[in-house]
């Protein structure tokens, strides 16, 4: 309506029709402008946007989803301290003697010491220049029948010069676990070992170590196919110009990476239980149990108590904070929690989801979207997620049946993150052959330090020792 008509040519029913006209635009105005707030009131605490989208205006962490508690900040009772403490067989020891008496003049030295107080540095070496071995393959003539043999050099020796182990297992540490992009870790090897590596050469030991890598990133997939419980979840990634996708799947001592072009492209032949978000397609894993992250559903509960004002949602967001620690004590007890109990909570959780629905039931229903004729009818945030509850409730509560599900997917979700740091420090990968190279050797390097192995020995034993060692529970 561009401009108000002359009402006073209107006749009643025409009235009457502008009237129903306003007030239905009304109502959608209304319902837009509660939709707009409710967005403007998501951060990083209460919905799945990362914390970098916050902005320098971040709120006080002081309403985070931690629950406080009377502890002092800080190391706690019973945990192992860093400090730095003296060492009984020093590598070096330098003795300071006085050079006269403070009395009389008289010349002192250590011939004189009667005792001595001590301290301690700790210092790394100067960085020494790099060794060069030479090979020789010498040929040696028989003295008996003259024939001339020649020596074969070692398998590993394959160039007239080329970079031993160590400088390969250094250089792909730097770039690929601590992202290190290339021309600085060029820079790197130059100023602190004078060691003058191009970016190519760089790439190119990547690369090998992929190839080397790959069948054994092949078997840690399968060991996590396999695994009882295990957590998967995807990010984006610009891959040769194109919005690609990576996927983790993992446990507490795997980690599986790989790069698809379709998100919905799911692993396959996975068996027991999956930890994820609800992404409808991990519905799709034929032979699979589910577990769904309930971080996710206190940071949607969250938001709905703070911001649409739902009375349902803190009593839902209190019951699964003490749920989750119910499960944690028995686990901690290396207990199941008993069946009276979990009857309670059953019951408890049903109460709390009837409330809501009859919440939502007594709410007047939301105006279909502008131009939209066709699908289900439209129904609140809240509404959508009770149903999810409802219908998925033992898939939300099988932390407390299986003392092997966990609460949340934070497990998946930090073998992602630093995927998201790579991205940005580099903003993409160029060819689908480099991502494919960071995935097999972050899969390698991500269990190593699962397992507990030093990751630069990681990068110079074999690929058979490393599969033979290899923890899977």
């Amino acid at each position: 309506m561009s401009q108000c008509p002359d009402l006073s040519t209107l006749t009643s029913d025409e009235k009457d029709a502008l009237l129903e006209a306003l007030w239905a635009r009304l109502v959608e105005q209304d319902a837009r402008i509660k939709e707009l707030e409710r967005q403007l009131g998501l951060d990083s605490s209460n919905s799945g946007k990362p914390p970098s989208s916050d902005g320098y205006r971040k709120k006080s962490r002081s309403t985070n989803l931690r629950e406080k508690t009377n502890k002092p900040s800080g190391g706690q009772d019973g945990h192992e301290g860093k400090t730095l403490r003296q060492v009984e067989n020093p590598d070096t020891i330098i003795d300071h003697c006085p050079a006269t008496c403070a009395g009389c003049g008289e010349a002192l030295g250590l011939e004189q010491a009667t005792g001595h107080r001590k301290r301690q540095v700790f210092e790394l070496p100067k960085p020494q220049p790099i060794a060069v071995t030479e090979h020789r393959a010498h040929r040696c003539q028989c003295p008996q029948c003259g024939e001339e043999t020649e020596a074969a050099f070692p398998a590993d020796v394959t160039a007239p010069a080329q970079y031993g182990a160590n400088v390969a297992a250094l250089v792909v540490y730097l770039l690929h676990w601590h992202l290190i992009p290339e021309e600085r870790l060029a820079e790197v090897m130059r100023e602190v070992f004078g060691v003058e590596v191009s970016t190519a050469t760089i790439a190119a030991m990547a690369q090998r170590k992929a190839e080397e890598w790959t069948e054994l990133a092949d078997h840690i997939g399968e060991q996590v196919r396999q695994a009882p419980v295990k957590h998967l979840d995807e990010t984006g990634l610009r891959i040769a110009g194109l919005l690609q996708w990576l996927h983790v799947a993992s446990t507490w001592l795997l980690t599986f990476y790989r790069t698809s072009r379709k998100r919905g492209a799911m692993l396959e032949d996975v068996t027991g239980i999956v930890v994820h978000d609800f992404w409808r397609p991990y519905f799709t894993l034929k032979g699979a149990r589910h577990a769904l992250c309930n971080a996710h559903h206190l940071r949607e509960l969250k938001a709905l108590s703070d911001i649409e004002r739902e009375p349902w949602a803190l009593a839902m967001f209190r019951f699964l904070r003490h749920a989750c620690h119910a499960a944690n004590l028995a686990r901690q007890r290396n207990e199941g929690l008993t069946p009276t109990l979990l009857d309670w909570l059953s019951a408890r959780y049903e109460r709390i989801l009837a409330h809501g629905l009859a919440f939502h039931e007594s709410q007047p229903p939301l105006a279909p979207s502008p131009g939209k004729r066709r699908g289900r009818t439209r129904r609140r945030t809240g509404h959508n997620l009770l149903l999810r509850l409802r219908d998925h409730k033992d898939d939300a509560l099988r932390f407390l049946t299986n003392p092997a599900v966990p609460f949340t997917n934070n497990q998946a979700e930090r073998d992602l993150r630093m995927m998201k740091l790579k991205q940005k420090i580099s903003g993409c990968f160029r060819a689908e052959t480099g991502a494919q190279t960071f995935a097999t050797l972050r899969t390698v390097l991500s269990t190593a330090r699962k397992q507990d192995w030093n990751l630069l020995d990681t990068l110079i034993q074999p690929s058979d020792a490393l599969r033979c060692k290899l923890r899977t529970a």
